[in-house]
């Protein structure tokens, strides 16, 4: 008998989120998705990631900022602005993964200030 512990378990996974999921940040949809993905990283709470062609760039603004994962490689980072709310540093990407996680290049994720819930179908 095998017993998969947490220790064995991949350190990250990446799955299909679906049908449906929406970001939303001060009223407006910020992303739209059937196609986004659900990446699971040991010790950190799952993210969804969005496919760019998903999301409203138009509400987003490049930043300087960016970071370094080990597991992930290098994030670039965006400003989210709706009206007269702004959250600098909302979103991020790894346009240029390691393999291991090669199926979230270019996909977007968002910090927990927006709102990202499944949408019923």
């Amino acid at each position: 008998m095998s017993h998969q512990t947490d220790a064995n378990a991949p350190r990250i996974t990446i799955e299909a989120f679906g049908p449906r999921v929406r970001a939303t940040f001060n009223g407006a949809t910020v992303a739209d998705s059937t196609r986004a993905l659900v990446l699971r990283e040991r010790g950190y709470p799952p993210r969804i990631y969005f496919p760019p062609g998903d999301v409203d760039m138009g509400l987003l603004r490049p930043t300087r900022h960016t970071t370094h994962c080990p597991h992930k490689g290098d994030a670039a980072y965006w400003t989210l602005r709706v009206g007269d709310r702004e959250v600098e540093n909302a979103a991020w990407s790894y346009p240029h993964p390691i393999d291991d996680v090669a199926a979230i290049a270019g996909h977007l994720s968002f910090v927990d200030a927006v709102a990202v819930d499944p949408v019923p179908a």
